[in-house]
């Protein structure tokens, strides 16, 4: 073959993965597109499948950059909005973050491909496990960005059961098994790939039945309060007591009447111990209407700051209700921070650069991995706030079988109208999925909003207005198998794939 066709055939094949990589991008929130990675996945496959693994890294690091320069073109929003960067600087940086993270995809194929030519047909089944590698890495590497697991996709369709046993990294060892099996139905055109997709899409069925969570009857009435005020005016120090009085007086209207109301992540924007004294009386007037209100505020302790969550009023813990005071015991420290956001990596050099480096509140200290559940009027509420509720591992973690609901607060209104808002609600509803509990979801701007213990909607509230939403919110018990054994399943899924699809290869030998 000419040299000149080889180049044409490897350009369009790098320019087709990189497309590829931006259409499935569709399929997450708020386009919900969930059938397109059941062709993406395969039509990426079958571009690799005869390729050496050096073509196969090429080849998925293109595809990585349209799938994470598509998903998450939303952080140029905040970036542009409030980084004070010119925007040829600001689209650099995300160019530097999409090349790192398309690393991985690009990691995980190069690995597949690798074994498949060391192992034969034995390596073929590989992938999945290759790509759960890749992925905890990309998860964990640096501090960690798990945005975008395939299997957020299917949030919303029949598939997420499998979510209730082996997480949502389960869900992506299944798209990429049906992938497998996918091309091997068009290589072959045999009856025994296609039974053994019919059954990966059949299983969901049995195994929502198996699940061993149930509703208790009794419901728990909670409300939420979205400020929805604005982020260039948030952190004004002349605006702390008018941030302070419209959340009280959303809340005012809502006492008595709930058993539980909540706010969002630094609706209290002065220091906590600068109002101790404001604090106390909310916590005394909470208390005498047995209502317990649980909110966003800045901790700080010695030289120390902590995105924090604490709650006051009626916590009804072993029916004693624990005076407030700064450093009560009933409060969640943030432990997965955001990076550049709430911690900056070399901040000495960076800080000096551009705003973007100098963010408010950019220099938080580290809560601990695993915390106590907050208590408000005897309910135990599992705590992640904004971006640590993409780190499946850590709120299992911090799940316990006596939680009654999942509480992540955020403040979304960084990303402005685009996309970022609809992805990280998704991201939190597989959260409920997981470990069969009801969602609580408080933000500043939207999306604030209460699932059930599979995801689906309770309640929701229009974004980008200042709002109260209310529900009853089931008590659920019982156990999910994902909150007895967490991510752990979909290793021993994965695993479990490549031994089948291996051992009638070996037999055969």
């Amino acid at each position: 073959m000419p040299r000149t066709t080889r180049r044409w055939r490897a350009a369009l094949s790098r320019l087709a993965c990189l497309g590829l990589g931006a259409v499935l991008v569709v399929s997450y929130a708020p386009f919900a597109q969930a059938w397109l990675p059941f062709l993406v996945i395969p039509a990426l496959l079958w571009l690799l499948k005869d390729k050496k693994p050096s073509n196969a890294w090429r080849l998925g690091y293109f595809f990585g950059l349209g799938w994470f320069a598509a998903g998450l073109s939303w952080i140029y929003v905040s970036i542009d909005t409030f980084g004070g960067l010119h925007p040829i600087a600001s689209v650099g940086i995300l160019l530097l973050l999409f090349a790192y993270l398309s690393l991985f995809p690009a990691l995980a194929l190069f690995a597949w491909r690798w074994l498949n030519v060391r192992f034969g047909a034995i390596g073929y089944w590989s992938l999945p496990l290759t790509w759960l590698a890749a992925e905890a890495l990309r998860g964990w590497l640096l501090t960690g960005f798990p945005w975008l697991d395939l299997g957020y996709t299917q949030t919303d369709t029949w598939l997420a059961s499998y979510a209730s046993w082996f997480g949502g990294t389960g869900l992506s060892v299944i798209l990429m098994t049906i992938a497998l099996l996918t091309v091997r139905t068009i290589e072959q055109r045999h009856w025994r790939a296609p039974t053994v997709i019919a059954g990966l899409l059949l299983l969901p069925f049995v195994l929502s039945q198996l699940t061993a969570i149930s509703r208790t009857g009794e419901h728990v009435k909670i409300a939420l309060v979205q400020g929805n005020i604005s982020q260039s005016i948030k952190w004004d120090p002349d605006q702390h007591w008018p941030n302070l009085n419209l959340y009280l007086d959303l809340t005012r209207t809502l006492y008595n009447d709930h058993d539980v109301v909540i706010w969002p992540e630094s609706a209290v924007t002065m220091p906590e111990p600068y109002t101790d004294d404001i604090l106390a009386i909310m916590h005394d007037e909470m208390a005498k209407t047995e209502t317990g209100l649980i909110t966003g505020i800045i901790d700080i302790g010695g030289d120390n700051y902590y995105n924090s969550v604490i709650a006051l009023g009626q916590d009804g813990s072993l029916g004693v209700e624990e005076a407030y005071h700064h450093g009560h015991s009933n409060r969640f420290q943030k432990h997965q921070l955001l990076p550049i956001g709430e911690f900056v990596p070399f901040g000495d050099l960076l800080r000096p650069l551009a705003p973007l480096f100098n963010l408010p509140m950019s220099s938080f200290s580290r809560g601990a991995y695993v915390q106590a559940p907050l208590r408000a009027k005897g309910w135990d509420f599992s705590t992640a706030i904004c971006y640590e509720i993409a780190f499946p591992q850590q709120v299992w973690a911090n799940f316990t079988p006596g939680t009654d609901f999942l509480l992540t607060v955020s403040n979304d209104t960084w990303f402005g109208r685009s996309h970022g808002p609809a992805q990280h609600m998704q991201i939190a509803r597989m959260r409920a999925i997981e470990l069969g509990r009801p969602l609580i979801r408080a933000t500043n701007s939207g999306i604030t909003a209460m699932t059930d213990e599979r995801g689906q909607w309770l309640a929701r509230a229009e974004q980008f207005q200042a709002a109260t939403l209310s529900a009853q919110v089931p008590i659920v018990q019982g156990l999910t198998p994902f909150a007895l054994w967490g991510g752990y399943g979909a290793w021993l899924l994965a695993i479990l794939i490549l031994i089948g699809g291996a051992l009638p290869i070996v037999i055969r030998r």
